[in-house]
């Protein structure tokens, strides 16, 4: 009886193990690739929990997330100038196609990597020689890391791999032609200042020429307005005293003899040299008539 029981136990752990062996998990990050004796029997991308047949089968599993490749060191390149620039660039990428990716470099991601790191370098030397450091330092980046993803991702789709993104994270002079750019830089910038500031002065003295124009063209005119006002007052004062001269001759003479005596005798220092006999002294001598 005790050794019935025991067989039926080693039959259960037996077949325990037999099915630990035969079921494997694909998880959704990843993807698997099932051989059978050495040969790719079928490609799984879905997750899930699947069979295999234990011995005779095998499953290798590979990341399908994205992956960054950084590069080490700053890589030299020359641009159309013959001028040395530093770059340093990271690229992202992913596995597509596995089995393309097993067949191409065996599954191995360094191998994939340093396919990619050689294409992304040759690409990006051809681009920086089309380009002038300015262009490449501050111009024309977004470009230059469109064109290199672009042409980066063809070549490695044939060994099942997508380039997601190519970044430059940093473009620098080398240190022997930083000061020969820097003075070309401020060189440049002080000629543009120079020109706008003489755009500015010569703006300045188009605005000033027009203020000075339109303050005589608003002086003249206002002198005319004046002297238009002021000959209408004139007239109109002269036609008020010939009026009144009209309505009463000798109270406008009189008015007019005690306006000339406040004006001419103001003053006690004011002296005046009359025959006595002057009309001037009409009312003086005789206040109470005019004649």
């Amino acid at each position: 009886m005790k050794r019935s029981t025991a067989f039926v136990a080693m039959g259960a752990i037996i077949v325990a193990l037999a099915l630990a062996m035969s079921l494997y998990t694909v998880d959704q990050r990843k993807a698997a690739i099932k051989f059978q004796l050495g040969e790719v029997v079928s490609v799984i991308t879905d997750p899930g929990l699947y069979f295999m047949v234990p011995v005779l089968q095998n499953v290798r599993m590979y990341d399908t997330r994205i992956q960054t490749l950084d590069s080490r060191d700053a890589e030299r390149f020359l641009t159309s100038e013959n001028k040395n620039v530093l770059v340093d660039s990271f690229v992202k990428w992913r596995v597509i196609d596995v089995r393309q990716f097993y067949v191409s470099v065996r599954g191995d991601p360094i191998a994939a990597e340093a396919r990619i790191s050689q294409t992304v370098n040759d690409a990006l030397r051809a681009e920086f020689a089309k380009r002038t450091v300015h262009e490449v330092v501050s111009g024309q980046r977004e470009s230059i890391m469109s064109t290199v993803a672009d042409k980066v991702d063809k070549d490695v789709k044939g060994i099942g791999v997508e380039v997601v993104d190519v970044r430059l994270k940093r473009v620098d002079l080398v240190p022997e032609i930083s000061s020969d750019v820097y003075r070309r830089m401020e060189s440049e910038r002080k000629r543009v200042a120079n020109e706008l500031r003489a755009t500015g002065q010569a703006e300045g003295e188009k605005i000033k020429a027009e203020a000075d124009r339109q303050r005589q063209v608003i002086v003249a005119e206002a002198y005319r307005d004046a002297q238009r006002v002021k000959g209408e007052g004139d007239a109109l004062a002269a036609r008020i005293y010939s009026e009144a001269y009209g309505k009463n001759p000798e109270f406008y003479s009189f008015y007019r003899s005690l306006d000339a005596y406040r004006q001419t005798l103001r003053s006690k220092s004011d002296v005046m040299v009359l025959d006595p006999s002057s009309d001037f002294f009409k009312y003086l001598k005789n206040p109470g008539r005019g004649k």
